[in-house]
């Protein structure tokens, strides 16, 4: 049986780099992605450490990160976690996040993000200073992650995406996938990780927002709708290795690196380093280089933050913080604030 896990692991490994290896998508269309929320990274570990983790990041935290994650939930039968990030222009995510363990068939996990981008004043060509209308934009991802260990050194899991936005009268829908497995190579402290992420069918807007009144040549009206181009998801391919070392007794040192490679942004490098006390203060920091020539004016800058976590008899408690810098000085700092609770 263990044979025939090394097997099956093998065969997705080949399947991955065939289709993905160095190439995450069409490179022609560089920021013209549909459902740029779901590059916004949600909990305050990951995003500390700019997303270097993907190799070993475990429990609720890794549905978003590395799916295979999930197939370890840190000894505790059940994870939740809470995380409200504040983003800029006065928008800002809310993330829900649940896993549980089903034995030894497999780990079950299910989130959900919101993303709030306040509110908009309806403009028209008629009325270009506004209706009086006011909406407010829902940008919602659901997500179920299945997880399993496969061996005991290597994890396999998959998320399935329902995408939903609705802008006014308008609306877009869509699904995607994620695949991930993360590989730890025994007590060398070293372990790596791939993770394909939002691989699905291209989107569109569609709704009675686009319906226009046009005047027909013989003084007639009617109602056509505008029919929108529809768009490619941000299709990546990520890959990751990270090495564990004690210190001393209670002191530990992870070093995190992995590159990105995405259909529409630049290539990636990104590193992380975490200090670890006796596993209940954490301290983290993380930068990523983007060595194209279109890209060295990156948005986002290096990542900072800091963790708890204690047990409460046969519960756990985590408090974590990540801060994120902006490059553009017309945009506020981007601020992750995260509760796991483990059970």
């Amino acid at each position: 049986m263990k044979l025939n896990y090394i097997k099956i692991t093998t065969i997705i490994l080949t399947v991955f780099f065939a289709v993905n290896i160095g190439f995450g998508g069409p490179r022609s269309k560089l920021g013209t992605s549909a459902a740029p929320e779901l590059l916004i990274p949600v909990g305050s570990i990951g995003t500390s450490l700019s997303g270097a983790n993907l190799s070993n990041i475990t429990g609720v935290d890794a549905i978003y990160w590395n799916p295979a994650g999930l197939a370890s939930l840190n000894n505790q039968k059940a994870e939740l976690l809470f995380s409200h990030s504040v983003y800029f222009a006065d928008m800002n995510m809310q993330y829900f996040a649940v896993g549980a363990g089903l034995g030894s068939l497999m780990n079950l996990g299910f989130s959900i993000r919101s993303l709030n981008i306040g509110d908009i004043i309806e403009t028209t060509e008629t009325q270009p200073d506004g209706t009086g209308t006011v909406y407010k934009p829902t940008y919602i991802v659901g997500t179920l992650t299945l997880a399993r260990q496969m061996t005991d050194k290597i994890r396999f899991g998959t998320n399935i995406k329902l995408i939903s936005e609705n802008v006014a009268n308008v609306t877009a829908t869509g699904f995607a996938f994620d695949f991930g497995i993360q590989y730890k190579g025994g007590n060398t402290g070293l372990a790596f990780g791939i993770a394909i992420k939002n691989l699905g069918p291209a989107m569109s807007f569609n709704g009675s927002g686009l319906d226009r009144t046009i005047t027909n040549t013989n003084g007639t009206t009617s109602i056509q709708r505008v029919i929108l181009q529809d768009f490619d998801l941000p299709t990546s391919l990520e890959m990751g290795v990270s090495y564990s070392a004690a210190i001393q007794k209670k002191h530990f040192i992870n070093l995190y690196t992995s590159f990105n490679n995405a259909s529409f942004t630049s290539d990636e490098y990104r590193f992380g380093l975490e200090y670890n006390f006796n596993n209940i203060i954490y301290l983290r920091g993380g930068a990523n280089v983007l060595p194209d020539k279109e890209s060295n004016e990156a948005l986002f800058g290096p990542t900072f933050g800091a963790g708890f976590r204690y047990p409460i008899g046969s519960m756990s408690i985590g408090l974590d913080y990540a801060y994120r810098h902006v490059t553009e000085s017309a945009f506020q700092t981007n601020q992750f604030f995260t509760l796991n609770l483990g059970f």
